[in-house]
């Protein structure tokens, strides 16, 4: 009912916001003013891969339009998490209860970029799409720039994906596979096709990664394997009014709330779900390390990872466990490319160690890290959260990580360079739709190669995209 309440009204701002544009409310961009635009993202909860990916995403399109002719701004829901974030960029608060913020600071802004990745699906949270919907349809209403920029889309449930079908025909939405592009052209959705912006991110120097695996307790020699866990059966939040007031009242419904009215999917199911699922991961590595001489460190890119993290810490007697909360994403980063082998259920967790080359395997509870896995070709690598035979699945994926490292990176390497290609693409995709919504806005002229549509890269990267173009 919460759900419908608030897809209803942001529905209904979408209606007000267009009426209120049709009947002169409103300024369109003037030429020789600042391109503003509103960056609509899942910031400020300390989660690696959206500070990631919306940090690449800020740097490349300031460096397709100019950074002294636009104005950006970011949705974060907690400053404190996201001091230190996103260079040169104004940062806005984005309450948990957002249709009135959004019919507010939408129309401050020239056009708004959906930084989401998993803008368009019901897996997570219901609200999150409405929000994406609200962001890209308010700026759409009023004839402005609305674009989403490397997003996945999946199952929706029926009015989230009326919603989608309605508010977003008028905005270009640059996916990161062609799974989700053939989701969206059945609802008449415009797309482009592209890839996640997080590929070109430069973390921490590689001494730091190395240093806080030291204090961890790594002796230096052995290899590291690196396991980043989720929970991936507290999916979807869903807002609950009744829960919220029992919650406040008596403290009911304490280990499920999320926050706000939110709260996680929970259930003896879903404990018994993710009791199989830890269990399964801390035998298999537990096998792994006393067959390999392995170091062993658990790592929560999002603050909600350190609860799984922990329970599997606890099953292998008190493994390290690093977290979003003590490193911030540069830090994060660094640590993740310091070890030699990565099982992780974050996409980003592996996108973000490919371009170190780091061989990676992964158990996914959407699609996301399963076409990852089926682009770089290593299907047999990959497992389901679900799946019976996890243990035995990951033992030997483990076996494979530790044999074939060499042939799995070069493997890595290509889909790499692939990406950061498609990625520059996204930039010509993006620079010709404000051509387009507006003329009077100065581009580049000329030839331009492809790395020049990417923002500046590393030594390594540009390295790595020499050797595997």
């Amino acid at each position: 009912m919460m759900d419908f309440v608030l897809e209803s009204w942001v529905s209904t701002g979408i209606e007000r916001t267009k009426l209120a544009w049709m009947l002169g409310s409103g300024k369109r961009w003037q030429a020789g003013e600042k391109l503003k635009l509103l960056f609509a993202g899942y910031n400020g909860t300390r989660n690696m891969g959206s500070d990631v990916r919306v940090s690449e995403m800020l740097r490349q399109l300031r460096h397709i339009l100019g950074a002294d002719r636009v104005q950006f701004s970011v949705m974060t829901q907690n400053f404190k998490r996201t001091q230190g974030y996103f260079e040169g960029t104004q940062q806005v608060h984005l309450p948990d209860i957002f249709p009135p913020f959004l019919m507010d600071e939408v129309p401050r802004h020239d056009g708004v970029v959906a930084c989401e990745g998993s803008m368009f699906k019901s897996k997570f949270a219901n609200a999150l799409t409405t929000m994406m919907i609200g962001s890209l349809g308010m700026a759409a209403a009023e004839n402005k720039l609305s674009v989403g920029y490397g997003a996945e889309a999946g199952q929706m449930d029926p009015l989230i994906a009326k919603m989608c079908s309605r508010y977003c025909q008028n905005s270009l939405i640059i996916t990161r596979n062609v799974e989700s592009r053939m989701v969206l052209r059945e609802l008449g959705v415009p797309t482009e096709l592209g890839t996640d912006t997080a590929w070109t991110f430069d973390p921490a120097p590689a001494e730091f990664g190395q240093e806080a695996l030291r204090k961890a307790g790594w002796d230096g020699r052995s290899r590291v394997l690196v396991v980043c866990p989720i929970n991936p059966f507290e999916w979807p939040v869903k807002a609950s009014l009744a829960k919220f007031a029992v919650h406040g009242i008596a403290g009911a419904y304490k280990d499920s709330h999320y926050r706000s009215v939110y709260f996680h999917n929970s259930g003896p199911e879903a404990e018994r779900k993710l009791q199989h699922y830890l269990n399964s991961i801390a035998k298999a590595v537990d096998a792994f390390r006393r067959q390999k001489e392995v170091f062993v460190v658990l790592a929560a890119t999002e603050r909600l990872d350190a609860r799984p993290a922990g329970r599997i810490s606890e099953m292998l007697g008190g493994v390290p466990v690093l977290t979003s909360d003590d490193y911030n994403m540069y830090e994060m980063v660094s640590i993740l490319r310091a070890c030699h082998m990565m099982v992780s259920s974050r996409y980003h967790g592996i996108v973000t160690t490919m371009p170190a080359l780091v061989p990676s395997a992964g158990i996914t509870m959407d699609e996301r890290i399963r076409n990852l896995m089926n682009e770089r070709g290593h299907q047999d690598l990959l497992m389901n959260v679900d799946d019976a035979d996890l243990e035995v699945r990951m033992s030997t994926a483990l076996e494979r990580l530790y044999r074939d490292g060499e042939a799995i990176a070069d493997g890595i390497a290509q889909t790499v360079v692939k990406n950061l290609k498609l990625m520059a693409r996204m930039g010509v995709h993006f620079e010709e739709e404000v051509q387009r919504r507006y003329p009077e806005f100065e581009t580049r002229t000329g030839e331009w190669s492809w790395e020049e549509y990417l923002p500046p890269m590393s030594d390594g990267l540009k390295n790595l995209a020499s050797a595997y173009s």
